[in-house]
């Protein structure tokens, strides 16, 4: 029986902490709560919830994470990831289900830790995490034009076709003040890294931009550039934890909302932390890391936050500033709540505009294109889970995206794994030159006798080699009197391929056939003889080797 998978690093980090260590998990800190200010805010906004809910969740994920996570540098919070998901199931279910659907993810990411399925999930085919990743890039950048535009729309459309053919019907509105600073927070935030890369240029765009605004209002009397106070109600009051009110009918109808966040959830979040061990060389524990997103997705919510995961670049900007343990998380996350404070009511002056082009070079930064178009040089089947998970992405939902994409990759999976297992048919000698199950001391060649037949399965006997193997017998196979199986190169049998090799010995009885296996490894033997296959055949004519199983053949074709 397995055992509790749960070590959080914050208490091997602190066995050894000492004043150096803090130093630079203090300056990380501060440095990756400043950079997460107003990524925080455009999430929250785009998600479709007011900016004070992406900075609460940036806060209270951030401390969990950091506390009871696997990774030592790991910073979660809101991401990109989730804008197209929170939005969606805001418009279908409203804030309370989005309070419900995210409590219930952190309970499915607790159970996926607690299950071990840590290391599993980070073999999601990366046709399928590249699809949908760049899908919600193209819907977030889909998401942003209106506001990076100042479009004058008063309905903009969910739907992603819908949506561009109402952008079109509407370009006449476009506001030149807008598109300016947006454009220019652009361009700010892609040159900052030539000048300073420790300098976010999310933050320098911001500051700005908004300095710029309230300039060209002050005295320009420029006042078509809204604002962040013109669309909501700026707050820096804790909220109270407050529970919703759970209904079996409301939890059953928000399960596959809320799988597809503890699913996004848990790619992302270890794809960050396996990123971040590439650079310090350390080793996450997945299944605690798991564990510990669920804990902060339950918190989140509970104190009126969205869903939070790992964040890759967070958390590189953490390492590139000196964090090396946990302690830079939990100390961002107080630099974040002293910002909310004390500082949230200065957010009303940031122009929308600026914050979707923010929003804009998030998209860009997680469309992966290179990786994209790479990946339409693979075998046709990774591109048609490519493309099925990328355009099911932007057209339907990623909920749907998800589904059919993992469907169609086991189904690939299943395929090609079927693939791999091939059955032979033998005529008149067998070759010993490179045989495992023959004894010392045998002929290089032996004779098959008349009457008859051998064949030999080379790799897993489940499903589709058990059919294959079928085909061929009665496509090469006459009516011997014996038929020899060797399963040498055969590491192991599942119920299916039981099921149709028992098929076809009592097929073959019938038929006055005797069936004879041959170089059986101890491991399949033994679950051979667990199903009844010594009574079935006979425990002679279960041999170890394929001269033995010869001989037994001699026997019976006397």
């Amino acid at each position: 029986m397995r055992t509790l998978d749960f070590r959080p690093k914050m208490v091997s980090a602190i066995k050894n902490y000492n004043k150096q260590t803090f130093t630079a998990d203090l300056m990380a800190g501060i440095i990756v709560g400043i950079v997460v200010l107003p990524l925080a805010i455009a999430f929250g906004i785009a998600s479709g919830v007011s900016p004070e809910k992406g900075i609460i969740t940036a806060i209270v994920a951030g401390l969990v994470v950091s506390a009871f996570g696997g990774s030592k540098v790991q910073i979660g919070g809101p991401t990109g990831a989730f804008i197209v998901i929170v939005a969606g199931i805001i418009n279908q279910y409203g804030m309370e289900g989005l309070t419900i659907a995210t409590l219930m993810a952190g309970v499915f990411l607790i159970g996926f830790g607690l299950l071990h399925l840590g290391t599993i999930i980070k073999y999601i085919p990366y046709p399928i995490i590249v699809g949908f990743t760049s899908g919600i890039a193209v819907t977030i950048f889909t998401t942003q034009v209106k506001d990076l535009l100042g479009m004058q729309m008063t309905d903009v459309p969910s739907d992603f076709i819908e949506r561009w053919i109402a952008y079109f019907q509407h370009l006449d509105s476009i506001d030149l003040w807008s598109s300016i600073i947006g454009l220019a927070s652009v361009v700010i935030i892609a040159i900052m890294p030539m000048i300073n890369k420790k300098v976010p240029g999310s933050l320098v765009a911001i500051i700005v931009m908004t300095v710029v605004a309230l300039l060209l209002k002050e005295y320009a009397g420029v006042t078509s550039i809204e604002t962040i106070g013109d669309r909501f109600s700026i707050s820096s009051q804790l909220p109270e934890a407050t529970m919703p009110v759970l209904s079996w009918e409301g939890i059953k109808e928000l399960v596959p909302p809320a799988l597809t966040i503890a699913v996004l959830g848990a790619i992302e979040s270890l794809l960050s932390a396996t990123v971040a061990d590439g650079v310090i060389g350390d080793h996450h524990n997945s299944n605690t890391e798991l564990i510990g997103q669920g804990l902060a997705n339950i918190a989140s919510p509970i104190f009126g936050g969205i869903p939070a995961t790992g964040a890759i670049a967070r958390t590189m900007t953490n390492i590139n500033n000196g964090g090396r343990t946990p302690i830079a998380g939990i100390i961002h996350a107080i630099v974040l709540l002293l910002i909310f404070l004390f500082l949230m009511p200065l957010a009303k002056y940031i122009p929308m505009a600026c914050l979707a082009g923010v929003l804009v070079v998030v998209s860009y930064g997680m469309s992966g294109w290179r990786s994209f178009r790479a990946l339409l040089r693979n075998p046709k089947s990774d591109i048609t889970v490519l493309l099925l998970t990328f355009f099911l992405t932007i057209i339907f939902d990623l909920t749907i995206a998800i589904e059919v994409g993992i469907i169609c990759a086991c189904l690939l999976f299943m395929k090609r794994m079927s693939e791999t297992t091939d059955v032979q048919v033998i005529y008149d000698e067998i070759d010993l030159n490179e045989d495992a199950d023959m004894e010392a001391g045998n002929l290089v060649h032996l004779t098959i006798p008349k009457g008859v037949e051998v064949y030999e399965i080379n790799g897993p006997y489940f499903f589709g080699a058990g059919n294959r193997f079928e085909d061929i017998m009665a496509r090469y196979g006459e009516h011997p009197q014996v038929r020899i199986i060797r399963m040498r190169k055969v590491p192991f049998i599942d119920s299916t391929g039981l099921h149709n090799l028992e098929n076809m010995c009592r097929m073959s009885q019938k038929e006055g056939i005797t069936i004879v296996l041959s170089g059986v490894t101890a491991k399949v033997e033994a679950v051979l003889r667990k199903n009844g296959f010594t009574e079935l055949l006979g425990t002679e004519n279960i041999c170890n080797h394929i001269d033995l199983a010869l001989e037994r053949a001699r026997e019976l074709t006397k």
